[in-house]
Protein backbone atom coordinates (compact mmCIF):
# COMPACT_ATOMS: atom_id res chain seq x y z
CA UNK A 1 0.00 0.00 0.00
CA UNK A 2 1.34 3.21 -0.92
CA UNK A 3 0.78 4.88 2.21
CA UNK A 4 3.16 2.98 3.77
CA UNK A 5 5.65 1.95 0.68
CA UNK A 6 8.07 4.92 1.27
CA UNK A 7 7.87 4.68 5.14
CA UNK A 8 8.62 0.90 5.27
CA UNK A 9 11.29 0.32 2.07
CA UNK A 10 14.12 1.41 3.35
CA UNK A 11 13.74 -1.67 6.63
CA UNK A 12 11.92 -4.20 4.48
CA UNK A 13 14.29 -4.07 1.06
CA UNK A 14 16.65 -6.25 2.83
CA UNK A 15 13.44 -9.27 3.45
CA UNK A 16 12.19 -9.53 0.11
CA UNK A 17 13.85 -12.51 -1.89
CA UNK A 18 14.31 -16.26 -0.75
CA UNK A 19 12.82 -18.58 1.96
CA UNK A 20 13.95 -17.67 4.97
CA UNK A 21 14.95 -19.50 8.06
CA UNK A 22 12.95 -20.90 10.20
CA UNK A 23 10.31 -24.41 10.75
CA UNK A 24 7.89 -23.19 7.90
CA UNK A 25 4.21 -23.14 7.48
CA UNK A 26 1.50 -24.75 5.93
CA UNK A 27 -2.42 -24.40 4.21
CA UNK A 28 -1.82 -20.90 2.91
CA UNK A 29 -3.51 -19.45 0.09
CA UNK A 30 -3.20 -16.48 -1.85
CA UNK A 31 -6.19 -14.97 -3.91
CA UNK A 32 -5.69 -11.67 -6.48
CA UNK A 33 -8.87 -9.79 -7.82
CA UNK A 34 -9.44 -6.38 -8.91
CA UNK A 35 -12.21 -3.74 -8.27
CA UNK A 36 -13.28 -4.71 -5.14
CA UNK A 37 -13.56 -8.64 -5.14
CA UNK A 38 -15.36 -7.89 -8.69
CA UNK A 39 -13.05 -9.71 -10.93
CA UNK A 40 -10.88 -12.61 -9.77
CA UNK A 41 -7.16 -12.45 -11.43
CA UNK A 42 -6.18 -15.81 -9.89
CA UNK A 43 -5.19 -17.57 -7.07
CA UNK A 44 -3.21 -20.41 -5.35
CA UNK A 45 -2.83 -22.63 -2.43
CA UNK A 46 0.35 -24.13 -0.94
CA UNK A 47 0.01 -27.02 1.50
CA UNK A 48 4.07 -26.70 2.73
CA UNK A 49 6.82 -23.78 2.71
CA UNK A 50 9.91 -25.25 3.80
CA UNK A 51 10.84 -22.39 5.81
CA UNK A 52 9.65 -19.07 7.39
CA UNK A 53 7.52 -16.67 5.08
CA UNK A 54 6.48 -13.44 4.36
CA UNK A 55 3.33 -12.32 2.39
CA UNK A 56 5.80 -10.77 -0.44
CA UNK A 57 7.90 -14.12 -0.52
CA UNK A 58 4.52 -16.36 -0.80
CA UNK A 59 3.07 -13.70 -3.70
CA UNK A 60 6.27 -13.15 -5.56
CA UNK A 61 6.83 -17.18 -5.64
CA UNK A 62 3.23 -17.63 -7.92
CA UNK A 63 2.77 -14.36 -9.50
CA UNK A 64 4.83 -11.88 -11.65
CA UNK A 65 5.13 -8.99 -9.68
CA UNK A 66 6.64 -5.63 -10.25
CA UNK A 67 7.66 -3.11 -7.22
CA UNK A 68 8.96 0.14 -6.43
CA UNK A 69 10.48 1.85 -3.58
CA UNK A 70 13.02 -0.75 -2.94
CA UNK A 71 10.43 -3.59 -2.99
CA UNK A 72 8.24 -2.27 -0.25
CA UNK A 73 5.42 -1.48 -2.98
CA UNK A 74 3.38 -3.81 -4.84
CA UNK A 75 2.71 -1.93 -8.27
CA UNK A 76 2.09 -5.11 -10.48
CA UNK A 77 0.59 -8.68 -10.16
CA UNK A 78 0.72 -10.49 -13.40
CA UNK A 79 0.35 -7.47 -15.37
CA UNK A 80 -2.31 -5.58 -13.37
CA UNK A 81 -1.08 -2.01 -12.93
CA UNK A 82 -2.38 0.64 -10.73
CA UNK A 83 -2.34 4.26 -11.60
CA UNK A 84 -2.17 7.59 -10.94
CA UNK A 85 -5.94 8.02 -10.35
CA UNK A 86 -5.84 6.31 -7.11
CA UNK A 87 -6.12 2.50 -8.37
CA UNK A 88 -3.66 0.33 -6.22
CA UNK A 89 -3.01 -2.76 -4.28
CA UNK A 90 -3.63 -3.79 -0.90
CA UNK A 91 -3.57 -6.54 0.79
CA UNK A 92 -5.55 -8.50 3.51
CA UNK A 93 -4.12 -11.52 6.13
CA UNK A 94 -7.72 -13.39 7.18
CA UNK A 95 -9.81 -10.40 6.28
CA UNK A 96 -8.01 -7.51 8.46
CA UNK A 97 -6.23 -5.11 6.11
CA UNK A 98 -2.36 -5.62 6.38
CA UNK A 99 -0.72 -3.20 9.61
CA UNK A 100 2.50 -2.80 7.52
CA UNK A 101 4.25 -3.54 3.83
CA UNK A 102 4.13 -7.40 2.75
CA UNK A 103 7.73 -7.78 3.13
CA UNK A 104 7.82 -6.98 6.71
CA UNK A 105 4.37 -9.39 7.66
CA UNK A 106 4.72 -12.80 8.07
CA UNK A 107 2.73 -15.47 7.37
CA UNK A 108 0.86 -18.18 9.66
CA UNK A 109 -0.57 -21.70 9.16
CA UNK A 110 -3.88 -21.16 7.86
CA UNK A 111 -3.44 -17.77 6.41
CA UNK A 112 -6.14 -16.67 3.79
CA UNK A 113 -3.73 -13.62 1.64
CA UNK A 114 -6.01 -11.80 -0.68
CA UNK A 115 -4.65 -8.96 -2.84
CA UNK A 116 -7.33 -6.35 -4.68
CA UNK A 117 -6.69 -3.63 -6.87
CA UNK A 118 -8.94 -0.92 -6.58
CA UNK A 119 -9.86 2.58 -6.89
CA UNK A 120 -9.27 4.48 -3.20
CA UNK A 121 -10.78 8.20 -3.85
CA UNK A 122 -12.88 7.75 -1.26
CA UNK A 123 -10.59 6.12 1.32
CA UNK A 124 -7.40 3.92 1.46
CA UNK A 125 -8.33 2.42 4.55
CA UNK A 126 -10.34 -0.81 5.13
CA UNK A 127 -9.71 -2.00 8.34
CA UNK A 128 -11.79 -5.75 7.50
CA UNK A 129 -13.28 -6.91 4.93
CA UNK A 130 -16.44 -10.44 5.15
CA UNK A 131 -14.70 -11.95 1.80
CA UNK A 132 -12.01 -14.66 3.65
CA UNK A 133 -15.12 -16.28 5.74
CA UNK A 134 -14.55 -18.68 8.13
CA UNK A 135 -11.71 -16.59 8.43
CA UNK A 136 -9.99 -14.83 10.89
CA UNK A 137 -12.57 -16.64 13.42
CA UNK A 138 -10.98 -19.73 12.56
CA UNK A 139 -6.88 -19.00 12.27
CA UNK A 140 -7.57 -15.25 13.80
CA UNK A 141 -4.83 -12.54 12.93
CA UNK A 142 -0.84 -12.70 12.73
CA UNK A 143 -0.70 -16.35 14.16
CA UNK A 144 -3.02 -15.38 16.87
CA UNK A 145 -5.62 -16.74 17.32
CA UNK A 146 -8.91 -15.23 19.04
CA UNK A 147 -12.21 -15.72 21.20
CA UNK A 148 -15.11 -15.48 19.68
CA UNK A 149 -18.52 -13.50 21.19
CA UNK A 150 -21.83 -13.60 19.64
CA UNK A 151 -23.84 -10.58 20.58
CA UNK A 152 -27.54 -11.01 19.78
CA UNK A 153 -30.59 -8.55 19.99
CA UNK A 154 -33.83 -9.17 21.18
CA UNK A 155 -36.25 -11.90 19.47
CA UNK A 156 -32.49 -13.12 18.09
CA UNK A 157 -32.55 -16.54 19.11
CA UNK A 158 -33.44 -18.39 16.51
CA UNK A 159 -31.10 -16.40 14.24
CA UNK A 160 -28.02 -16.22 16.55
CA UNK A 161 -28.50 -19.99 16.59
CA UNK A 162 -28.04 -20.55 13.04
CA UNK A 163 -25.26 -18.23 13.01
CA UNK A 164 -23.67 -20.69 15.86
CA UNK A 165 -24.30 -23.64 13.79
CA UNK A 166 -22.30 -22.32 10.98
CA UNK A 167 -19.43 -21.23 13.25
CA UNK A 168 -19.54 -24.50 14.99
CA UNK A 169 -19.08 -25.81 11.33
CA UNK A 170 -15.87 -24.79 11.00
CA UNK A 171 -14.80 -25.71 14.35
CA UNK A 172 -15.23 -22.13 16.27
CA UNK A 173 -16.97 -22.35 19.02
CA UNK A 174 -18.96 -18.92 20.15
CA UNK A 175 -19.92 -17.45 23.87
CA UNK A 176 -23.64 -15.58 23.55
CA UNK A 177 -24.25 -12.61 24.94
CA UNK A 178 -26.16 -9.45 25.06
CA UNK A 179 -25.55 -6.68 22.61
CA UNK A 180 -23.74 -3.83 24.26
CA UNK A 181 -22.09 -6.40 27.10
CA UNK A 182 -18.93 -5.89 25.96
CA UNK A 183 -16.47 -8.09 23.93
CA UNK A 184 -13.23 -6.78 24.74
CA UNK A 185 -10.06 -5.78 22.71
CA UNK A 186 -8.79 -9.66 22.62
CA UNK A 187 -12.21 -10.88 21.43
CA UNK A 188 -14.16 -11.03 17.67
CA UNK A 189 -17.44 -9.88 18.05
CA UNK A 190 -20.14 -11.19 15.54
CA UNK A 191 -23.20 -9.20 16.47
CA UNK A 192 -26.52 -9.83 15.04
CA UNK A 193 -29.81 -7.99 15.26
CA UNK A 194 -31.25 -5.19 13.36
CA UNK A 195 -29.71 -1.48 12.81
CA UNK A 196 -31.59 0.49 15.70
CA UNK A 197 -30.33 -2.37 18.23
CA UNK A 198 -26.91 -2.27 17.31
CA UNK A 199 -26.24 1.23 16.23
CA UNK A 200 -24.96 2.22 19.01
CA UNK A 201 -21.90 0.05 19.25
CA UNK A 202 -18.99 1.44 17.87
CA UNK A 203 -18.70 -0.27 14.95
CA UNK A 204 -21.51 0.56 13.92
CA UNK A 205 -20.74 4.39 14.49
CA UNK A 206 -17.93 3.81 11.79
CA UNK A 207 -20.34 2.58 9.18
CA UNK A 208 -22.35 5.71 10.29
CA UNK A 209 -19.55 7.74 9.28
CA UNK A 210 -19.21 6.28 6.23
CA UNK A 211 -16.43 4.33 4.62
CA UNK A 212 -13.75 6.98 4.72
CA UNK A 213 -13.92 6.19 8.93
CA UNK A 214 -15.48 2.39 8.47
CA UNK A 215 -14.14 0.92 4.99
CA UNK A 216 -17.52 -0.27 4.34
CA UNK A 217 -19.89 1.12 1.41
CA UNK A 218 -23.37 1.09 2.78
CA UNK A 219 -24.92 2.99 5.45
CA UNK A 220 -28.97 3.19 7.39
CA UNK A 221 -31.21 6.18 7.15
CA UNK A 222 -34.39 7.15 7.71
CA UNK A 223 -34.34 5.30 11.49
CA UNK A 224 -32.91 2.29 10.21
CA UNK A 225 -35.94 1.69 7.66
CA UNK A 226 -33.57 2.15 4.64
CA UNK A 227 -30.46 0.54 3.25
CA UNK A 228 -28.24 2.52 1.22
CA UNK A 229 -25.74 0.99 -1.29
CA UNK A 230 -22.46 3.08 -2.12
CA UNK A 231 -20.96 2.70 -5.16
CA UNK A 232 -16.61 3.11 -4.98
CA UNK A 233 -17.28 6.64 -5.67
CA UNK A 234 -18.88 6.89 -2.26
CA UNK A 235 -22.08 8.20 -3.93
CA UNK A 236 -25.75 6.14 -3.34
CA UNK A 237 -26.06 3.89 -6.24
CA UNK A 238 -29.50 1.37 -4.53
CA UNK A 239 -31.40 1.97 -1.36
CA UNK A 240 -33.03 -0.88 0.03
CA UNK A 241 -36.08 -1.28 2.09
CA UNK A 242 -37.67 -3.84 4.46
CA UNK A 243 -36.57 -7.08 4.53
CA UNK A 244 -32.66 -6.38 3.20
CA UNK A 245 -29.70 -7.16 4.98
CA UNK A 246 -25.87 -6.51 5.59
CA UNK A 247 -23.47 -8.57 6.34
CA UNK A 248 -19.98 -6.24 6.83
CA UNK A 249 -16.73 -6.04 9.30
CA UNK A 250 -14.60 -3.41 10.60
CA UNK A 251 -12.40 -2.35 13.34
CA UNK A 252 -11.01 0.75 15.55
CA UNK A 253 -7.52 1.22 15.64
CA UNK A 254 -7.06 -0.93 19.11
CA UNK A 255 -9.89 -3.79 18.37
CA UNK A 256 -10.05 -6.86 17.25
CA UNK A 257 -12.86 -6.54 14.34
CA UNK A 258 -16.18 -6.59 14.84
CA UNK A 259 -18.86 -8.56 12.06
CA UNK A 260 -22.49 -6.57 11.79
CA UNK A 261 -24.95 -9.04 10.53
CA UNK A 262 -27.86 -6.64 10.61
CA UNK A 263 -30.82 -5.33 8.53
CA UNK A 264 -33.81 -2.92 8.66
CA UNK A 265 -35.93 -5.23 10.26
CA UNK A 266 -35.93 -8.83 11.51
CA UNK A 267 -36.48 -10.34 7.84
CA UNK A 268 -33.58 -8.56 6.89
CA UNK A 269 -31.41 -9.70 9.57
CA UNK A 270 -32.65 -13.16 9.18
CA UNK A 271 -31.75 -12.50 5.20
CA UNK A 272 -28.09 -11.46 6.40
CA UNK A 273 -27.18 -14.53 8.20
CA UNK A 274 -28.31 -17.47 6.30
CA UNK A 275 -25.79 -15.65 3.70
CA UNK A 276 -23.05 -16.16 6.50
CA UNK A 277 -21.13 -19.29 4.39
CA UNK A 278 -17.70 -19.00 2.58
CA UNK A 279 -19.36 -19.53 -0.92
CA UNK A 280 -21.74 -16.61 -0.42
CA UNK A 281 -19.27 -14.47 1.02
CA UNK A 282 -15.81 -15.24 -0.98
CA UNK A 283 -14.07 -12.31 -2.21
CA UNK A 284 -16.40 -9.97 -1.05
CA UNK A 285 -15.75 -6.56 1.27
CA UNK A 286 -19.01 -6.59 1.65
CA UNK A 287 -22.45 -8.35 1.65
CA UNK A 288 -25.77 -6.66 1.24
CA UNK A 289 -29.13 -8.92 1.16
CA UNK A 290 -32.33 -8.02 -0.70
CA UNK A 291 -35.44 -8.88 0.00
CA UNK A 292 -35.95 -12.19 -1.51
CA UNK A 293 -32.38 -13.43 -1.09
CA UNK A 294 -30.43 -11.97 -3.97
CA UNK A 295 -26.94 -11.19 -3.16
CA UNK A 296 -25.36 -7.78 -3.88
CA UNK A 297 -21.37 -6.91 -3.51
CA UNK A 298 -21.07 -3.69 -2.00
CA UNK A 299 -19.56 -1.33 -3.14
CA UNK A 300 -22.00 -1.86 -5.77
CA UNK A 301 -20.21 -1.96 -8.94
CA UNK A 302 -16.94 -2.52 -7.97
CA UNK A 303 -15.50 -0.08 -10.20
CA UNK A 304 -15.81 3.30 -11.04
Amino acid sequence: MKRLAIALAGSIVLAGCGLGAGKGTSDVSVTVTRDFGSHRIAAVSEKRTAGSETVMRTLERSFKVQTQYGGGFVESINGHTGDSSRHDWFYYVNGVEAAQGAASTNVHKGDRIWWDLHDWTVTNNVPAVVGSFPEPFVHGADGKRYPTTLECGDGMTEICSRVASELHSVGVPSASQTIGTGSGNDSLALVVGTWPEVKALIAANLLAIGPQRSGVYARFSHGGTVLQLLGSDGHVARTLGAGAGLIAATRDTVSAPTWLITGTDTAGVRTAAAALTAARLRNRFALAVAPGGADIPVPVGGAR
